[in-house]
């Protein structure tokens, strides 16, 4: 890679979604010279593609300074859309090869502003597939769900 060790960060996230569309969670699994950093969010009312897209934006906006990122993804619509069809979509003006308007395009926008400043090799893996850092991620945006509809069940 040429990079220093210290500038290099493993970025592992997930979303989940309770209905689709319904209340919705998003993780990130960092780790950084040998250190690691869990972040999460909560949705009442969303996808699971935008969980997905949640989940890389707020890792890649968490970050202090530029880095070589290696995030990793269980969802084929993050990384495919970042890596294939974004470059298109933008060229032409935010509309699909069929001429239908792009869909999560605010969250597409803020991930290619957020992933500017990196240098990032997507990665996609198998999900539920016994990746530790994967499953991690799935049981933390799982449980930003369930923490949000407690809270709102005791708020009421």
């Amino acid at each position: 890679m040429g990079e220093t060790e210290d500038r290099v960060v493993e970025i592992h996230t997930d979303g989940a979604c309770s209905g689709n569309p319904g209340p919705g969670g998003w993780a990130a699994v960092l780790v950084w010279r040998g250190l690691e950093k869990e972040i999460s969010g909560y949705d009442p009312v969303t996808t699971n593609n935008r969980m997905e897209l949640m989940a890389a934006i707020a890792a890649l906006e968490s970050l202090k300074r530029p880095m070589t990122v290696r995030l990793v993804t269980d969802s084929n619509y993050l990384k495919g859309g970042i890596t294939t069809w974004l470059r298109g979509w933008k060229r032409n003006g935010w509309r699909t090869a069929d001429k239908k308007p792009v869909k999560n395009q605010d969250l597409w926008e803020r991930l290619d502003a957020a992933a500017a400043s990196h240098r990032i090799d997507w990665q996609w893996i198998k999900g539920h597939a016994g990746d530790a850092h994967n499953e991690r991620a799935d049981g933390l945006a799982r449980a930003a769900i369930t923490n949000a509809r407690a809270k709102l069940r005791a708020d009421r």
